[in-house]
């Protein structure tokens, strides 16, 4: 299969909770789609938020992430269509809270979900050229897999006191999974999410992570938006649901600047 074919696998990871990672996985996924590419979201924490945020119910999880990774069933029977055109999700359930004990076992439990999408690159007419995998907040083996299939991490960080802090322990986990499971792994970059201009500690965690990280983080800064918070009570990713608003906005920025950094990376 042609390698330019295939997929890119971004993980949108931070072991911290409320950082913003499930709201940009939504958003930067109906960005990416509104721009041409087609998009697959993989739903990976238990707490399905990123299925319910594009209003799959649970009647409509017919299966789910969960029988993927106990190997019940492939991931393209999983995919189920969104409102928004060129965007698929993998949708997840509460199942998922039991699946480390149930593959724990297993010689190839890390790599349950890089087998699931090389089946699903290789089926016939299925083309994603983005798969953007939502992880749980937490460092466990459901995002061990994930990184382990992934070309890139894409962080969300919230501009908080403690955000480097969280990242220190995400950067160590990321080079251990290189190192031992995906040789290629990189981190694709830092979105730095719910900056407050009004307040100064926000400016000043900005500096910090673009000190500490340099061009790793990206240019583009998500804003703290009540419209963007709305959007998922209404089923509906922001983009959908205020396209104008400056949350929208940002991320339609994000997604241009990450497929301008796609194109460096791959002329480099």
């Amino acid at each position: 299969m042609d390698p330019m074919s295939q997929p890119r696998v971004l993980a949108l990871a931070n072991q911290k909770g409320g950082v913003g990672k499930t709201t940009t996985a939504i958003n930067l996924g109906t960005a990416l789609a509104a721009i041409g590419e087609d998009v697959l979201i993989v739903d990976l924490d238990p707490q399905g938020n990123a299925s319910t945020g594009f209003g799959i119910g649970h009647k409509q999880r017919v299966h789910s992430t969960y029988e993927v990774m106990v190997g019940d069933c492939d991931l393209r029977t999983t995919v189920v269509e969104t409102a928004v055109p060129r965007l698929h999700i993998a949708p997840s359930t509460l199942d998922l809270l039991g699946v480390e004990l149930e593959i724990a076992g297993e010689r190839d439990r890390t790599f349950k979900l890089r087998k699931a999408i090389q089946a699903l690159a290789a089926s016939q007419g299925v083309a994603y050229s983005y798969i953007l995998v939502d992880c749980p907040p937490s460092l466990n083996l459901l995002t061990i897999n994930a990184m382990a299939a992934a070309d890139a991490i894409l962080v969300p960080l919230q501009c908080e006191f403690f955000a480097l802090e969280g990242l220190s322990q995400l950067l160590k986990t990321v080079e251990q999974v290189r190192v031992t499971l995906n040789p290629g792994l990189s981190i694709h970059g830092i979105v730095l999410t719910m900056y407050d201009a009004r307040n100064n500690l926000s400016g000043q965690v900005v500096a910090d992570v673009r000190q500490f990280m340099g061009d790793k983080v990206y240019q583009t800064i998500i804003p703290r938006n009540v419209r963007v918070s709305e959007a998922p009570s209404y089923g509906k990713p922001a983009l959908l649901y205020d396209l104008k608003c400056p949350g929208s906005q940002a991320y339609v920025r994000l997604a241009s600047e990450i497929i301008q950094r796609e194109k460096s990376l791959r002329a480099a």
